[in-house]
């Protein structure tokens, strides 16, 4: 289980919040930890250095507003508590050219704040589709996730992870590979309980 690192905005349905972010845990370690997607998650994990925001938002402007806040508490935060933050979306957001199209709005957010060089914004979706590719390729998995979500990533802790991982593009290479040989029926299998 991922340690929450500051509290959690519940919804109006605290069940709810909590079958989101348990979901979003599974996925986490299953898939990204678990297939090794990421070389900077397992550490987070580890440590309890992940900070879960599961919004009520439901509007790309109140995401936004949320955005704005969790980006600057970042920032303020101490690395050693809280070194980077998920903020799940189940509530807005879930049309994935919707949520593609936010992400100049994300960009531009961080920008505003003058965190460029500080803080990047990462991308999940339930839809996850990169250009080019069809909605049912396998390599779209890299970036799928059960809810939409931004992740919000210190860029000098990411560089350290990545240092120690070789060349970003030999990581996504290689994340590719490994869905590719895992296949469909396998990543579904992944969050198959026996």
């Amino acid at each position: 289980m991922v340690t929450r690192t500051g509290p959690l905005r519940p919804l109006a349905d605290p069940a709810h919040t909590d079958a989101v972010l348990a979901q979003m845990q599974r996925w986490l370690d299953r898939a990204v930890i678990g297939l090794n997607l990421c070389p900077f998650a397992r550490g987070v994990q580890a440590r309890g250095q992940i900070r879960w925001v599961v919004s009520a938002a439901d509007s790309a402007e109140a995401v936004l507003e949320e955005l704005g806040q969790e980006l600057t508490l970042l920032d303020q935060s101490d690395p050693l508590q809280h070194e980077t933050t998920l903020l799940v979306l189940p509530n807005a957001l879930s049309d994935f050219l919707d949520f593609n199209d936010f992400l100049d709005d994300a960009d531009a957010a961080v920008e505003a704040l003058e965190l460029e060089g500080e803080i990047q914004v990462a991308s999940f979706h339930p839809q996850y589709q990169f250009a080019g590719s069809s909605p049912d390729d396998i390599d779209n998995y890299t970036n799928r996730a059960p809810c939409p979500t931004l992740h919000l990533l210190r860029e000098s802790s990411l560089s350290q992870a990545i240092e120690g991982h070789g060349d970003p593009e030999m990581i996504y290479a290689a994340n590719i590979q490994r869905l590719r040989q895992l296949g469909l029926p396998g990543w579904q299998a992944l969050f198959k309980d026996n």
